[in-house]
């Protein structure tokens, strides 16, 4: 059983972890822009079902991600400082490609629609097409090993890798649901794109931030 004093020691990072997840969400990904072109041209719907194929492929890369580094840990006790580090410079190269976007001319109308094939498919299609969009992204897995990094550190419980997994993975499905009802319509999207920019910019500040504590703190 969790006793309070350990539920408290590692929930720290475990809501880092969380919000990590959360900023990384508002930055324009393939996963976006793929969900933005069918819910713009497709309809709400057919959104929401890609939206629940990106969250079942967030949770899939999420656990695979901990049972992976879980066998690391079990087999070589130094290898979270170097998932450590790798995390930690992940993060940082986020937080330069974030700035380098908050300076670029945020994507068109007409970039989001080339997100997606026009062609009318099934509910179930389009929830097979998001999945296998976030399934083959290399920054959905490089950002999950970071993410679980920052709150799964040596010596802690399996409990907390999948409190991270489990909680990321709900927030993943629940946004990007949200996303698909509210970019079904064109100001959505115009107003998103409007303050590209600056949200671009925070998440830089976000990313170094959390990217040097990784690098630096014991």
């Amino acid at each position: 059983m969790i006793s309070l004093a350990e539920f408290g020691q590692y929930l720290p990072g475990i809501l880092l972890s969380y919000a990590a997840l959360l900023v990384g969400l508002i930055s324009p990904g393939p996963a976006l822009l793929g969900l933005m072109g069918v819910s713009l041209d497709q309809g709400r719907r057919a959104g929401q079902h890609f939206a629940l194929g990106i969250g079942t492929g967030s949770f899939s890369i999420g656990l695979l991600t901990l049972t992976g580094l879980s066998a690391v840990l079990a087999t070589y006790a130094d290898a979270m400082t170097a998932i450590r580090i790798f995390g930690g410079l992940y993060l940082l190269w986020m937080s330069y490609r974030a700035f380098r976007t908050a300076f670029r001319k945020p994507p068109t109308t007409s970039d989001i629609a080339d997100a997606v094939d026009a062609r009318k498919i099934s509910g179930r299609g389009y929830y097979f097409r998001g999945l296998g969009l976030h399934l083959t992204n290399p920054k959905a897995i490089l950002t999950w090993i970071a993410i679980i990094s920052i709150g799964f550190h040596e010596g802690a419980p399996l409990w907390v890798g999948a409190a991270i997994v489990i909680g990321c993975g709900l927030i993943s499905t629940s946004i990007h649901l949200l996303y698909a009802t509210a970019f079904s319509t064109a100001p959505a999207i115009s107003i998103y794109r409007r303050a590209a920019g600056w949200i671009n910019g925070l998440l830089g500040v976000f990313f170094a931030a959390v990217g040097l504590r990784l690098l630096f703190n014991r």
